[in-house]
Order: structure tokens, then C-alpha cells, then sequence
């Protein structure tokens, strides 16, 4: 048997009174603010500016104008009128990009609402995740106190998942943040566990590619006359290699054959996750075909493998010459911890300076938005950080971030959380402090 409980309507001024009460008992965290467009020249100043292209500037000076950087340099005069911020002492970095990630599609697990990661079917090229970014997520704010300042969205489920896309974390709204549209066709790569499965899934992709060629031409052959298919005419950019399609793939078998697969398309081919790139490294390099690793900070699948297999992996594939990011875990939540995914992979091989690089500038050139962020040249976003060293560190403070120029509020929800529990511990410690006292 089945008891329903019945709610009685509860009359306006008693629900009036109720949200009343709950906003008066409700923690006093204040929503971060977008801040405005710079409205006249910044000069950092004295600090040492790690450029990552261009190697490292001590008491270096780095002027930026309506959202992007002028000059760099040892000896760069700052502009008249310019806001002089003396960083002696500090670090100037560009902003760290999360080359994988929900973020913005994806805010509390368990409530639907809350999440829009897939569509219905298994093939929606068509599918664009800038559109869907909710510039008000709390993962936002605590991923820029690490120096994550750039993350690229992406949609998932089914065979293709859509278009993903390279986001600034700072706006009020998806076309002020948005930094590339289409940075790549996201492919989940068909599980080998079941051959017959693992098949049919190959031939469906394939099957697709083929429709999809087969509608260019027809659309080229009679423009205006052919009926239009959102799902097929999305592909184009693909098929003429402007967009790569980046494939979900971890297992050598499913690596190697989708190698083989895009080399058959003539398409451009990233790999995602890459776990088993380090024994086919070689062929990766040799096909120059690069990989975004997912998290180093993970223990081994198999019980054969090494507990260092996740972790040394970077600098195997460093040392075999394969290009390579580290893209860390796609949660939102845990956007924060991309700089200590990297710095692991420090620990285990990888140089400081190609770690530094695995987070900025090659997802950057991987995913085609290289031309606005990942390093600090003259013409480049000013998109980023001022730390107190080295942020892919523990110990290091992101002080202050500029996202396109624009000064960052720093006041994350983390960090509200912990300036509300210092002040309770305070307060109780107060409280001991007059009981004691006689």
C-alpha cells in the first residue's frame, strides 16, 4: 500500500513570512560581481614575469589596454595615465586553461536542473556549449583563485557529444565569455569490452562521416535547394579540418584505432584522456598527434601496472616528443585542482617548464586559441595572475587575476567560507577566554 501525504496550501503571508526567515538564517555569502571592462591602461610593475614563450623577465614591467596586453619588457615605459600597480616582490603568470571540463553545464550532481552536459541520441555535432554556460556558477570563482582563468566546456553522451568551447571565467553572460565557439568535436570512442558492441559503434561513426560528406557535396551542388540538417551541416567545419575532433579514448586498442580512423577521415585527431598513451608514444609523436591527459593524481586501473603510471606519464610522453596538456578532471567542482595535477607530474619527471607549459600554452595551441591566451606577449589577452610564486605549488597565493583586463573579485565562496568559520572561531574563543577569566 501507498500513503501519499497531503500538503495543505499554505496562505501568501504565511510562505512570505517563511522565505522572510529563511533569507534572515541563511550564511551571509555575497555573489561575486563581473567586474566592468578596463577602462584605462594597467602597468604591473617590478614583478618577474613568466611569460612561457618568451622565457623570464625579473623586475620586468607588463602594460595592458582595453583587455590586451601592449608591451612587455625589462625597460617598457608606462604610458601616461596609465594605473601603476607596484608588484615587487611577486609573479605574474598567465591564466592556467582547463583544456577539458563541465564547467558552467554542470553546478550540483543529483538535481537535473542543475545539469546540461547531454542530448537525447547519438549523434548531436550540433550540440554548442557556449550557449548552454551559466555565467553565475560558484565553481567559477574558486577555480580563479587557483589561476584557472580560462576553462573549455564540453558536452558529453552518446557517439558525438557536440562542439566544446573555450571560455573566459569572467562575464555576465555567455557572449562576453565566450573565447573560441569551436574548439573541438567531442567523439566518445566506442568500449572495447564488447567486441560486437565495440564494431558497431565503429561503423556508426564512420556510417555518419560518410552522411555527412555525402550532404556537403549535395549542399555545395545545389545551394539553397537542399534541405537543411543542423546535425550534418555542424560537421562541415570538421571535415575541412578547421575544428579537430577531440576523442574520449584511454585503452591502447581504442587509441591506435582511432588513429587509424582519423587518419582514413582526414581529419585532425586529439586524443582525451590518453591513459595508455605512454606505450604507443612513439607512434603519437611520429603521427603528431597530441593528447589531453586526463587527472595525474590518480592510482592505477590495472593490478599490473606501477603506482607511478598515472603520475609519470607526462614525462614519458615529454621525452618521446609527443605534444601534450594536462587536462586534469573534467568535474567543475574540482576545477581547482589543475595546478597540483601538474605540479605532480613534476615530482615524477616532467620539467618545471614544460609543466607550467602543459597548463598554458599547449592547450592553447592544441585547441587553436593560442592567439589570445596561454602566454604573455604584446596582442595577447590580458588574461592573467599575480601569485607569490610558483602556482602550480601548495604554497603559493593567487593574490589578484585580470581576466581580458578586467580586475577579478577575489572573495570565492571558499573563501567567504572561511572567513565566516575564523570569525566563529574567534568569537567562540572569546566566549572561553571571559568564562575562564574571574
Amino acid at each position: 500500500m501507498r500513503i501519499l501525504n497531503r500538503v495543505r496550501p499554505v496562505p501568501a503571508l504565511c510562505a512570505g513570512l517563511l522565505a522572510a526567515l529563511m533569507l534572515a538564517t541563511a550564511p551571509s555569502l555575497e555573489a561575486q560581481i563581473p567586474a566592468p571592462p578596463q577602462a584605462r591602461p594597467v602597468a604591473l610593475v617590478g614583478g618577474t614575469i613568466h611569460t612561457v614563450s618568451q622565457g623570464v623577465i625579473e623586475r620586468g614591467t607588463l602594460v595592458f589596454e582595453e583587455g590586451r596586453i601592449t608591451a612587455v619588457g625589462a625597460d617598457v615605459a608606462v604610458p601616461a595615465g596609465a594605473e601603476r600597480v607596484d608588484v615587487t616582490g611577486r609573479h605574474i603568470y598567465p591564466g592556467l586553461i582547463d583544456a577539458h571540463s563541465n564547467m558552467g553545464l554542470f553546478e550540483i550532481g543529483g538535481i537535473d536542473q542543475a545539469i546540461d552536459l547531454n542530448e537525447l541520441g547519438p549523434f548531436n555535432p550540433n550540440v554548442r556549449a557556449h550557449v548552454a554556460f551559466h555565467p553565475a556558477s560558484r565553481h567559477i570563482g574558486v577555480a580563479r583563485s587557483s589561476g584557472v582563468l580560462v576553462t573549455v566546456s564540453a558536452p558529453t553522451g552518446g557517439l558525438i557529444s557536440g562542439l566544446a568551447a573555450a571560455m573566459m571565467m569572467e562575464g555576465w553572460n555567455w557572449e562576453q565569455m565566450t573565447v573560441a565557439p569551436e574548439v573541438g568535436l567531442m567523439v566518445n570512442w566506442p568500449s572495447p569490452f564488447n567486441q560486437r558492441l565495440y564494431t558497431r559503434g565503429i561503423r556508426q561513426l564512420r556510417d555518419f562521416f560518410a552522411a555527412a560528406r555525402a550532404y556537403q557535396v549535395a549542399h555545395a551542388a545545389t545551394p539553397g535547394g537542399h534541405a537543411t540538417d543542423a546535425r550534418l551541416a555542424a560537421m562541415g567545419p570538421v571535415l575541412d579540418r578547421q575544428v579537430p575532433v577531440v576523442v574520449s579514448a584511454n585503452e591502447l586498442r581504442q587509441i591506435q584505432d582511432a588513429m587509424d580512423w582519423a587518419a582514413d577521415e582526414g581529419i585532425r585527431l586529439v586524443i582525451l584522456g590518453g591513459r595508455d598513451a605512454g606505450f604507443i608514444a612513439d607512434e603519437l609523436a611520429q603521427r603528431d598527434v597530441p593528447v589531453l591527459l586526463s587527472s595525474v593524481l590518480t592510482s592505477p586501473n590495472r593490478a599490473w601496472e606501477p603506482y607511478d603510471a598515472a603520475y609519470s606519464l607526462p614525462a614519458r610522453l615529454h621525452q618521446a616528443g609527443v605534444r601534450f596538456a594536462i587536462a586534469g578532471g573534467s568535474a567543475a567542482a574540482y576545477a581547482n585542482r589543475l595546478p597540483y595535477e601538474a605540479g605532480a607530474a613534476i615530482a615524477f619527471g616532467l620539467p618545471a617548464d614544460e609543466a607550467l607549459r602543459a597548463v598554458t600554452l599547449r592547450p592553447a595551441q592544441i585547441l587553436g586559441i593560442d592567439h589570445r591566451v596561454g602566454s604573455l606577449e604584446p596582442g595577447r589577452d590580458a588574461t592573467l595572475m599575480i601569485t607569490t610564486g610558483n602556482p602550480l605549488e601548495y604554497s603559493t597565493v593567487v593574490e589578484q587575476v585580470y581576466i581580458a583586463g578586467r580586475q577579478v573579485d577575489m572573495r570565492d565562496a571558499h573563501r567567504q567560507f572561511f572567513e565566516r568559520y575564523q570569525e566563529k572561531l574567534r568569537q567562540f574563543s572569546a566566549e572561553e577566554e571571559q568564562v575562564v577569566s574571574p
